[in-house]
Order: structure tokens, then C-alpha cells, then sequence
């Protein structure tokens, strides 16, 4: 079991204190979405769209690669 959750509604690892999904999670996730990666995609994308919500001061462009861009 991880202890790489979000810490809301600052978006911080509650493992690492990183920006999350952090390093590790983002590892964790890819080991667990392995043969699903739309499925992740979508996980991913109703968790951005949550954030925005938190994060209204944080550029778009930063957010959705937070998120999203790094599952390519």
C-alpha cells in the first residue's frame, strides 16, 4: 500500500511532500495501469480536473503535464 496519496487541496505528496501524482506515484501508477493505459488516462484526467479546481493560480499548460503528460 502506498502512502503516496494527495494531500488536499494543495496537491502535495503525503509521502514525499512532493508535487503529486510525485515520482514514486507516478511509478506506482504505471505498475498498476500496466495493461490499461486509458484507463489511467482517465484516472488521471478526473484528478486534473479536481486540482484546477484547487489550483486556480497554477498555469493550465503545467497542470495538465503534471497530470497527464507524463503517461506518453
Amino acid at each position: 500500500m502506498t502512502t503516496h496519496h494527495p494531500i488536499k487541496p494543495v496537491w502535495t505528496c503525503g509521502g514525499c511532500a512532493g508535487e503529486w501524482p510525485c515520482q514514486t506515484r507516478r511509478r506506482e501508477l504505471r505498475a498498476e495501469y500496466d495493461r490499461a493505459p486509458v484507463s489511467l488516462a482517465l484516472y488521471l484526467a478526473a484528478q486534473l480536473v479536481v486540482a484546477a479546481q484547487d489550483l486556480a493560480h497554477v498555469p493550465a499548460g503545467h497542470l495538465h503535464y503534471r497530470f497527464l503528460g507524463w503517461t506518453r
